[in-house]
């Protein structure tokens, strides 16, 4: 059994036990279950902002521990300021040490868009996302039968959040290619290795229709592999590891930005 089947057997129970302790009507009561979100799509599009979704995690299945200290109030302003063009919360308790109360706090800090991140395999989990403040959910290919995914980011657009999918090869992409999704990632992380590899994103970018915007995820580390990136065609790039190891992450993304800035003006 590989990490995402152990992860996807523990939120099946995960999200039956969650369903008889917060039920659908109750999370519709939620303060931010009429508000408007705010457009993930548009703001990678924005030309006055990095492309940089940069996410909170305190750990993660391949690294353990990566930092069990930083603050989300803190941390999510500072990546703001710092110039990222949105947000990703990890959410996954027994994995990745998120919780959903994280989530909230960066969107009742920060006018920006939320990514929700998490394994999202049922609609009471996208109920969940909208009660919680999220602006765009994760449906990751390898979780989800094409079907299931297509319907998922449906019921999605009824709440009008906008829906990332993530691919880690070409199998993923065309089977479950549809018009509810806005953004496509590609997961440069091998999930049976753990192994990264930014030449996943370069194959795959120009596999990927125009209509969504593209992003890249996992592995990048260096200003430099932004602007390869960027000139193989994506728009957008999900960096959590390397700020959250550092002991200030918002510190690092703003030096990380300011870096990019450079190379891209050269």
């Amino acid at each position: 059994m590989d990490i995402l089947q152990k992860i996807i057997a523990h939120k099946e129970k995960e999200v039956a036990e969650r369903k008889g302790l917060f039920p659908p009507k109750l999370l519709e009561q939620s303060i931010y279950f009429e508000s408007k979100t705010v457009s993930l799509k548009k703001y990678l599009l924005r030309e006055d902002k990095s492309g940089i979704i940069a996410e909170f995690k305190r750990k993660s299945p391949s690294k353990g521990v990566i930092n069990a200290h930083a603050k989300v109030e803190r941390t999510t302003i500072g990546y703001m300021q710092a110039g990222a063009s949105a947000l990703s919360v990890l959410t996954d308790s027994e994995f990745f040490g998120g919780k959903n109360e994280d989530l909230s706090t960066a969107r009742k800090f920060n006018f920006c868009p939320v990514l929700r991140k998490d394994f999202i395999i049922d609609e009471y989990q996208i109920i969940e996302a909208k009660s919680i403040g999220a602006d765009a959910i994760l449906l990751i290919a390898a979780c989800l039968t094409p079907e299931r995914l297509k319907e998922l980011a449906a019921f999605a657009k009824t709440l009008q959040l906008e829906v990332l999918m993530e691919i880690h090869n070409e199998e993923e992409l065309h089977p479950y290619l549809s018009p509810d999704l806005d953004v496509v990632g590609v997961n440069n992380r091998n999930l049976k290795t753990f192994e990264t590899s930014i030449e996943t994103s370069k194959m795959l970018v120009d596999k990927i229709p125009n209509e969504f915007v593209k992003i890249s995820e996992s592995g990048i580390s260096d200003p430099a592999t932004i602007v390869e990136l960027k000139k193989a065609g994506f728009q957008g790039f999900l960096i959590g590891e390397a700020f959250m190891k550092t002991g200030r992450p918002e510190r690092a993304a703003a030096e990380f930005i300011e870096a990019v800035q450079k190379q891209l003006s050269v």
